[in-house]
């Protein structure tokens, strides 16, 4: 424990209550910690564990009136946050202790440009004129390691991927340097190169300034590369706590080691299906990118050696246009994603990896029909192209997507049991009495109860809202499943078992996953095949072993190089980056597209050429 002359923030006895139909609960149970200057105490857990509610709570923003603190007290230095009223807690915030939520499309204002949102706290707190606190925020987007940083803060929230909105999130943060900062699961979005230099961004602030952090992250492999403490929570309560060293070498808790035994490793992958023999697949992609590492990819079922692929994506291009000027006009356009060619077989898993804007979600929506492009995509034998309505609507039911941001695509107006259901109700699958049966085995195999079939989606944690994401893509047993960072939002004991379900439901049924991760110990551990992509572009495709064992490209060599290590006696003191920033893939019209190109491959660096 820290020493009380060190204590910047103390907690003794907190409670937290959610008001329910009928009576309270306790989400929070007598919770009391300490936290030192400079200190990194990380806080992991079941999701629905009380970390985000105990987060909240300090800084006083449980929704009211359905939560409350009960009892305890927080002290910040010497002051008593659970007694000021909001003016003087608005003072605080922001200044003296800053928060990085878990969902950035949900805590940023959509019809506020990103420039204005930076901005606006950098005023009220620092007295800075507005062309001031603009140049402090291009500095903390460029410090988050956002290209054209100048250029994005007129843009606004639906513009920016879900890495980028985080990273925006946490250069919010960031930007007044706070006593306390709580980052609440901060790269749970971001791909793992990014991830490191955040990680690496959140040592050098506490370096410089002696800042305090509360991370709060399901990761244990940050757990093992950033904090001095860790505490154990479960069911509103800690289980326990200690030095890193001490929770990763001798956990004394039960819950502590099945966590800890759950954490999927590089070079240890979990197989559950390790006694069907592999046999190979061909590829159909009639141009396969550079550096694929041969067309035959592991497959699990003996039925999918010669099989039709449930898709085939064959030069796929999406682009967005960018207008401006008096009248307009378009001037530009982002070219998201520029000649993708892929295949998936049944009862195959390709996982897509890459840079948070890399054009990984484009291609998924441009799979599942909710994007434009050029190119050719077959579902099925069926090109989406040239199908009518009736014929498209048959295509989504073999293919279901889970969303990156569980909360934004859940109506929050409606009970959870009744979303899941929709799908069957919309292709008219079952009667109501079969559907809800249905919906409550979906329930149980993904690790959520019966009872909770009635509950809103704001009534679950993030993890759980992610779980019911997933019930619902089963809900009509598809052919493909696009799942976009569909475990990202899962600690590592729920992410164990949802994988496992995934990869149960593969062998019972053949279904394909397209299954696109920022993780690449969860991408080792699901994938058949994996493709890398930089900059809307395939570098690098090959089997699992291919990838993972020899990687070609220097891209892929730092993302596998930048995995954190689940052992804090492996912690680094530096984390593996790239030498340049990411380039734009905004284009002037008349400008060619970028090509990729290698260049001293051995130092590992990575530049685009024009083409």
């Amino acid at each position: 424990m820290t020493s009380a002359s060190e204590t910047v923030l103390a907690i003794a006895d907190l409670c937290v209550c959610v008001r329910g139909e009928e009576s309270e609960r306790e989400v929070v149970s007598n919770l009391s910690l300490t936290l030192g200057r400079g200190e990194t105490l990380c806080i992991a857990g079941e999701s629905g564990s009380g970390k985000s509610m105990t987060a909240l709570a300090i800084m006083r923003l449980l929704p009211q009136p359905a939560a409350r603190i009960s009892s305890g007290a927080i002290h910040l230095g010497g002051t008593e946050l659970t007694t000021l009223d909001e003016r003087r807690m608005r003072h605080i915030r922001g200044n003296r202790i800053a928060m990085i939520f878990q969902e950035p499309m949900t805590s940023l204002n959509p019809v506020l440009s990103i420039g204005r949102q930076l901005t606006e706290s950098i005023e009220a707190h620092t007295g800075l004129s507005r062309a001031e606190a603009r140049q402090r925020a291009v500095e903390a987007l460029t410090a988050v390691r956002i290209p054209g940083a100048e250029s994005r803060l007129r843009q606004f929230p639906h513009e920016l991927s879900g890495g980028m909105r985080q990273r925006v999130m946490i250069a919010m943060a960031l930007a007044l340097e706070p006593d306390v900062l709580i980052a609440d699961e901060p790269t749970t979005a971001l791909d793992v190169t990014v991830q490191g230099e955040v990680l690496e961004l959140l040592r050098d602030l506490q370096q410089k300034h002696g800042t305090s952090v509360i991370l709060i992250t399901h990761d244990m492999g940050v757990v093992a590369e950033m904090a001095d403490r860790v505490i154990i929570m479960r069911h509103g309560s800690m289980v326990e706590e200690g030095a890193t060293s001490d929770i990763f070498a001798r956990p004394q808790a039960d819950y502590t080691r099945e966590l800890l035994a759950a954490v999927p490793r590089i070079g240890k992958r979990r197989d559950p299906d390790s006694a069907l023999a592999p046999s190979a697949v061909a590829s159909t992609s009639s141009s396969p990118p550079r550096g694929e590492g041969g067309p035959q990819g592991r497959m699990r079922g003996p039925s999918a050696e010669h099989s039709v692929p449930v898709a085939v994506v064959n030069d796929l291009h999406v682009r967005f246009d960018l207008r401006g000027g008096v009248f307009g006009r378009v001037n530009a356009r982002v070219h998201a994603v520029e000649g993708v060619s892929f295949s998936i077989a049944p009862n195959e898993t390709l996982a897509l990896v890459g840079e948070s804007g890399c054009g990984k979600s484009t291609t998924a929506k441009a799979l599942a029909g909710l994007v434009p492009y050029s190119g050719d995509i077959v579902v099925g034998g069926r090109n989406l192209s040239g199908l009518g309505r009736d014929e498209r609507k048959a295509v989504r039911r073999d293919v279901q997507m889970i969303f990156q941001d569980p909360y934004a695509s859940l109506d929050p107006r409606m009970r959870v049991g009744d979303l899941v259901a929709e799908p069957l109700v919309i292709h008219g699958i079952a009667s109501k009495e079969e559907r809800r049966e249905r919906v409550a085995a979906l329930f149980d195999r993904v690790g959520l109860s019966a009872g909770q079939m009635e509950l809103y989606p704001h009534e679950f944690s993030g993890g759980q809202r992610q779980r019911v994401c997933i019930a619902r893509a089963l809900a009509l047993r598809p052919k493909l499943i696009i799942a976009d960072e569909s475990v990202s939002a899962l600690d590592v004991s729920v992410q164990a078992r949802v994988l496992d379900l995934l990869q149960e439901l593969q062998r019972e049924f053949g279904v394909a996953y397209l299954f696109i991760s920022h993780d690449m110990a969860v991408v080792e551990n699901i994938s058949d095949r994996v493709a890398v992509m930089y900059l809307g572009q395939i570098v690098e495709m090959g089997t699992r072993d291919q990838v993972f064992s020899s990687p070609r490209h220097p891209y892929t060599k730092r993302l596998i190089e930048a995995v954190p290590v689940p052992d804090p006696a492996r912690r680094r003191s530096r984390f593996a980056r790239l030498d340049q920033e990411i380039p734009s893939a905004t284009r002037r019209i008349g400008e060619a597209p970028l090509k990729l190109a290698l260049s001293d491959v051995g130092n590992g660096h990575l530049v685009a050429a024009e083409g």
